[in-house]
């Protein structure tokens, strides 16, 4: 049965996102909160977690899972950023964004886009979701924690208690969030809008 944390929404509890660290780094698979609802995460390295992440979701190993990271700084690890997409997002993020870079050789290859070996980027806003990243000190593999045949996030954490409680190993309660996807922008070659979500998309068309 899966651990059920209480985080506070403005001020994390810091004992407790300690806790919640621990647990990924001993193997786990997390529910928490983003600024789109609530997402699975797991270490980067961990690929029996990202098999139970596909199997909770029902999807293919080939679908496109997202590298959250902290700030700007930890983004060029991971993508390949040119210097007018690097301007773009440092006026856009944090925020409700999903981009589309080319992988560096920091990414896992079963994370990149087989064809087009690129990766998904996020820099959340979320308090609690910035709060973990800063204390695990690495990107957190992550997908939005859409059930199947849903087309949103979950935005309840008492509802993906009652559903997950035995297939997750932590759930962090970070509140109840509005089901708000986000803009999902591809700058691996040039810039493309691909979704248009909460995060406003006028600075890139």
């Amino acid at each position: 049965m899966s651990q059920f944390f209480y985080i506070h929404e403005e001020n994390p509890q810091p004992r407790l996102i300690s806790q919640a660290v621990n647990i990924l780094k001993q193997g786990g698979v997390i529910a928490y909160p983003t600024d789109s609802g609530y997402a699975l995460g797991c270490l980067i390295g961990n690929k029996d977690a990202m098999t139970r992440i596909t199997r909770i979701r029902k999807i293919e190993h080939d679908h496109h899972f997202s590298l959250m990271v902290r700030d700007m700084s930890e983004l060029a690890t991971y993508a390949r950023v040119d210097n007018q997409a690097f301007r773009l997002l440092k006026s856009c993020t944090p925020g409700p964004y999903t981009f589309i870079f080319k992988a560096t050789k920091e990414v896992p290859r079963r994370l990149q886009s087989e064809k087009k070996k690129t990766i998904g980027i996020r820099v959340p806003s979320n308090v609690i979701a910035l709060a973990l990243l800063e204390e695990l000190d690495e990107p957190l593999m992550s997908t939005s924690l859409v059930m199947p045949n849903e087309d949103y996030a979950e935005s309840d954490p008492e509802n993906i208690r009652d559903m997950l409680e035995h297939q997750v190993d932590c759930i962090i309660h970070g509140g109840y969030l509005a089901q708000n996807p986000t803009s999902v922008i591809d700058m691996s070659d040039g810039i493309e809008v691909i979704r248009e979500g909460v995060g406003d998309i006028s600075i890139f068309q």
